[in-house]
């Protein structure tokens, strides 16, 4: 009897260390899904240094394994990648899913504030640790991390626009949510496209043109096919860094404190600050390179301030009912501390 006591305590401690976390000096080996390609801008620029960063954070303890290029998942499948296990973290375009996470839409307004990536991202992060209702809306993963884009900008291949009514029956490609009501409310209609097929959409005429900011046409060579550049400040997108919520909840608590220290708030304005605030240089030196050509129109005050009469502040407004119609009673004061934030 005593014999079996001591097999079943055996068993039960072996059951016990294969269901532990890793020992102290074992490597802790994490796969990453990407949509983007490794030589894209923000690749070099954020992903591979964040990476790096991780790996000194944790002494060598973590190691990251980016799948670049949809090779471990597409795009719009990352979220769902991330959620069942078939990736471990993800960089999560959150524009594929605007009904899953519509309270964070709020960074993606029309004509908001924004100037930076940088600051959008500081903001983003802030809403995200003061409103439980966002932080349920990524229940379903972990996010140590969330960016925006610097402005969104309307890029074109056949037509350069210069006033709202250019843009009018114009098939532009959008991320998705509000953008969406954007581009309808402006007369033109609206494209919902993956991003790594707008190049194509593009080049066929699938698409007049797209709203976009300067990462991407880097990234995924966008500015072989268009030629007209329209500056004026649309939208931003946003974005995370998740992690499958039972391999983060496996990790030891200082792994999880390394990790966490470039991430956060301060890795959240690094990958704002390096994905996008800097990724204008990289395309002006790759369209000189190609012997390309950027047509820019500076759009005039008093033509951005007609957009944004007819496509902004109201889509405030109908953002609100909306959210408050689908039982988000948090919406207005979500908006309210964005434009707070904005300004600080």
């Amino acid at each position: 009897m005593k014999k079996r006591n001591l097999l079943k305590l055996a068993g039960f401690a072996g059951l016990a260390l294969l269901f532990s976390g890793p020992s102290a000096g074992q490597v802790i080996k994490l796969t990453l899904t990407d949509q983007n390609p490794p030589t894209a801008w923000g690749s070099l620029q954020a992903m591979d240094p964040w990476v790096k960063k991780v790996e000194e954070a944790t002494k060598g303890r973590v190691k990251i394994q980016v799948y670049y290029s949809q090779t471990l998942s597409k795009g719009p499948d990352a979220w769902n990648a991330v959620k069942t296990g078939v990736a471990d973290i993800c960089w999560c375009f959150h524009g594929y899913w605007p009904d899953m996470t519509p309270l964070s839409d709020v960074i993606t307004l029309p004509f908001l504030p924004i100037s930076k990536a940088e600051k959008g991202s500081e903001v983003l992060w802030k809403l995200y640790e003061k409103f439980p209702a966002i932080q349920r809306e990524f229940r379903d993963a972990k996010p140590i991390m969330l960016w925006t884009t610097d402005p969104y900008f309307l890029i074109t291949s056949k037509k350069q626009i210069k006033t709202l009514e250019d843009i009018k029956g114009m098939k532009i490609r959008v991320p998705g949510g509000p953008p969406s009501e954007q581009m309808k409310a402006l007369g033109a209609i609206p494209m919902a496209i993956p991003m790594p097929g707008n190049y194509e959409a593009l080049d066929k005429g699938t698409i007049d043109g797209m709203g976009a900011p300067w990462e991407p046409l880097h990234g995924f060579r966008l500015y072989e096919v268009v030629r007209y550049y329209t500056m004026v400040p649309l939208y931003a997108a946003y974005f995370s860094m998740s992690f499958n919520v039972q391999k983060w909840d496996s990790l030891p608590k200082d792994i999880q404190q390394a990790i966490m220290s470039v991430s956060g708030l301060e890795g959240s304005k690094f990958w704002g600050r390096n994905f996008f605030d800097t990724a204008e240089q990289g395309v002006r030196e790759l369209v000189k390179k190609a012997n390309k050509q950027i047509i820019q129109y500076d759009m005039p005050p008093q033509e951005v301030a007609r957009w944004r009469k007819i496509a902004g502040d109201p889509l405030w407004k109908e953002w609100v009912k909306r959210m408050e119609s689908k039982g988000r009673p948090e919406a207005q004061q979500v908006l309210s501390s964005t434009l707070e934030l904005l300004k600080q």
